[in-house]
């Protein structure tokens, strides 16, 4: 799920029972909420009436689309049109005009508890012929007629702890799934979730191990979480979150919060929050920019139209001019920003290259990055070469304790990498990844 909910501008309508053989069908987000409220109301009852139900019909639908509640049990679609499951939409309905027109000027407004970002599960009925939780359509007439607004009609029904979220930002309707598997050694905004969704769940599954250290490592006690849950819930326990495992964690996350459910708790902004999405540009400076900047020299190795730039840390017009043309390389769009889709593409190329190289080579540069964030359990050439280079730094900086060569990330090692991030003033992990790699090899390389 995405941080905060945004308007999809298409959504998937399943035309049928969710495991019906039926067509699924993909309209514009307007266009499906004005056939759902021609479909289940009726264009006569006061407006009062016909906004408190279009909200809420507005709000279910996007509490199906932010909590990914069908694509997380396996089906290819958003929401289906069995009143039973969902709501009523049918495809080539008439659509009145004064439905219309209401649609147009609230699509993008949404109910929410306070506190929570989640789009409430808005469940309705008619009131007559069946009962619910939540908002009765007929019963919405009744209070209208009353003399109440659509939002006191709405707080009848779903009590007084909710306010709308208006003017919402329309965006495309992206899947959660980051694309390819998390795994040991990964690192982002991804990882993250995924930590926090295990620790959520584990109020239900006391099984599974906490996580303690909240940062965007996939370390291994990530990965002893993730394989404890895939045990429970059958799934291979590789410790790997390939889609089949984001999309059962999300659906069990989903049911331990109770983000379908009238009476749900939601979710905080805290909850969600990306931390590691900063985008560099010129003037910036810091270990970041150090890190790209070795990405960009090791690949000018490769790539002679990459302009050769030196490893400061600060981003100047040089490193600007490298970033326009690995944009216009890989066809980016050339703004010299690195955003999170240049980073990613920065990153790919560099493992691309690193992939192909003989076992002995060593750039000027130094030793390449291995392409994955160390961390602590891992083995290999790689962690031997980073603590060769800690020993060399740690002669001229007390500050960095010496480690044993072993090519075993043991706890010493680990103590080493922090004491490195205390000094830089980031993240304190205790993980090697491209911005600590890329100081400890220069570091070393100039001692």
């Amino acid at each position: 799920m995405a941080p905060v909910p945004v308007i999809p501008q298409t959504i998937t309508v399943h035309l049928g029972r969710p495991n019906d053989e039926a067509e699924n069908i993909t309209v514009s987000f307007t266009e499906y909420i004005k056939n759902v409220a021609s479909s289940e109301i009726y264009p006569n009852w006061p407006e009062a009436a016909l906004r408190a139900n279009i909200l809420a019909q507005i709000t279910f639908a996007l509490n199906r689309v932010y909590t990914e509640y069908y694509p997380s049990r396996g089906y290819d679609f958003d929401i289906t049109n069995n009143t039973q499951y969902d709501q009523a939409f049918v495809p080539n309905g008439q659509i009145f005009d004064n439905i219309s027109q209401i649609v147009d000027e609230i699509f993008n407004n949404y109910i929410v508890r306070y506190g929570s970002i989640v789009p409430l599960y808005a469940q309705f009925c008619d009131g007559v012929y069946t009962q619910c939780s939540g908002l009765s359509q007929w019963g919405s007439v009744r209070l209208a007629n009353q003399g109440f607004t659509a939002f006191e009609i709405l707080q009848y029904y779903f009590g007084d702890n909710i306010q709308l979220v208006r003017d919402a930002p329309v965006a495309n309707n992206t899947p959660s799934y980051p694309g390819t598997p998390l795994r040991r050694g990964s690192f982002g905004d991804d990882v993250l979730t995924i930590k926090r969704e295990l620790n959520t769940i584990r109020r239900n599954y006391p099984a599974l191990p906490p996580i303690t250290q909240l940062t965007g490592v996939y370390d291994f006690e990530t990965e002893q979480a993730v394989t404890a849950f895939q045990e429970i819930f059958n799934l291979e326990p590789d410790g790997v979150v390939g889609k089949a495992t984001w999309y059962k964690i999300k659906q069990v996350f989903s049911a331990v919060k109770r983000l379908s459910d009238v009476a749900g708790e939601g979710l905080q902004i805290s909850e969600v929050e990306r931390r590691y999405t900063r985008a560099l540009q010129l003037g910036d400076s810091g270990v970041d920019v150090e890190a790209v900047q070795y990405y960009l020299a090791f690949l000018g190795y490769f790539f002679p139209s990459l302009p050769p730039i030196p490893i400061t840390g600060y981003f100047g017009e040089q490193t600007r001019d490298a970033v326009y043309t690995f944009q216009s390389l890989y066809g980016l769009t050339v703004d010299g920003i690195v955003g999170q889709s240049t980073f990613r593409t920065l990153e790919a190329a560099y493992r691309s290259a690193v992939s192909e190289l003989p076992p002995d080579y060593q750039s000027a540069i130094g030793e390449p990055y291995p392409g994955r964030f160390l961390v602590q359990g891992d083995t290999g050439e790689s962690v031997r070469i980073i603590q060769r280079y800690l020993n060399v730094i740690s002669r001229n900086d007390p500050q960095i304790p010496n480690v044993n060569v072993t090519g075993v990330f043991d706890d010493a090692t680990r103590s080493a990498v922090l004491a490195l991030q205390r000094q830089l003033g980031i993240e304190q992990n205790g993980a090697i990844g491209p911005v600590e790699w890329s100081e400890i090899i220069t570091r070393g390389n100039n001692l």
